[in-house]
């Protein structure tokens, strides 16, 4: 075997990826949870979480298995930034609220059983969830500054102007106010360099769900009743863009920022009825 500057490759090679426990993060997180059941059918979950995760390498969930690669072996830590998940801010909460109309209620306590079946046993609830902005992943444009089978991130070297925008130059939604201003707070990235991950964050996700449902109970038996429900997902048709789907290379500067899809769906709702007994 020949020995030489080049040993540590074989050179039937022109890359290869394997894996090692090198892996480094923190996470540091405030949580703070607020719960209460009221008597009078009145319950309600309020949760939020500040948060901050840094490593060298991960991936959303919502993405499936995909394997995050180190572009500068020599230097891991040239990629240690905030997580692709990472989101600041984290706030969901839920309510059940049970009418006070009805049978054995505070209003109409003593109506009859047909009056009853029309106006009681009414109910409403809600799922109220928000995060703020995820962190972007900006391409290199092309260009194999490092190592050859991992392009890496460009280099971000001023600050970047964001905020969505709906008709930007580019054609629809944006990113960034200005695609044009926030392409010249990037450049290539230099060989020996892994770039920056994730330098910028693109929109959070917002959304929130209602549900209305009407319970009869049976005249026949208290036992047997007939509920039905209204639930509406999405209900303010909210729109939050995804930044794993959006044009951000250094290749394309005339699409630079465009979204192209969302986190969220379109309003829908749905109905349904059970008999139960």
């Amino acid at each position: 075997m020949a020995f030489g500057p080049n040993a540590l490759f074989n050179p039937q090679f022109s890359s290869l990826a394997v894996f090692r426990s090198r892996g480094g993060g923190n996470y540091h997180a405030m949580q703070l949870s607020l719960r209460k059941a009221f008597g009078s059918g009145l319950q309600f979950d309020f949760d939020y979480t500040w948060s901050k995760s840094i490593d060298l390498g991960s991936t959303r969930e919502t993405d499936g298995r995909v394997i995050s690669q180190i572009v500068n072996p020599w230097s891991p830590g040239q990629m240690r930034s905030v997580s692709d998940y990472d989101a600041t801010h984290v706030i969901s909460a839920f309510w059940v609220a049970e009418l006070p109309f009805g049978r054995g209620k505070r209003f109409g306590g003593n109506m009859s059983r047909l009056t009853d079946a029309l106006v009681g046993g009414w109910q409403i609830s809600g799922i109220w969830r928000y995060s703020s902005g995820l962190p972007a992943y900006l391409d290199n444009g092309g260009f194999w500054a490092t190592n050859w089978n991992v392009e890496g991130p460009g280099t971000h070297i001023a600050p970047t102007l964001t905020g969505t925008t709906k008709n930007s130059t580019t054609g629809g939604p944006n990113m960034f106010p200005n695609p044009d201003a926030a392409f010249a707070t990037f450049d290539l990235t230099m060989p020996g360099e892994s770039g920056s991950r994730n330098p910028v964050r693109g929109d959070g996700f917002f959304n929130i769900d209602m549900g209305l449902s009407k319970r009869f109970t049976m005249p026949y038996s208290e036992k047997h009743s007939i509920q039905v429900r209204a639930e509406a997902f999405n209900i303010s048709n909210s729109v939050s863009f995804d930044v794993n789907q959006s044009s951000l290379s250094l290749g394309s500067q005339g699409s630079f920022g465009k979204y192209n899809g969302t986190l969220n769906t379109p309003r829908v709702f749905q109905f349904g009825a059970r008999y139960e007994f």
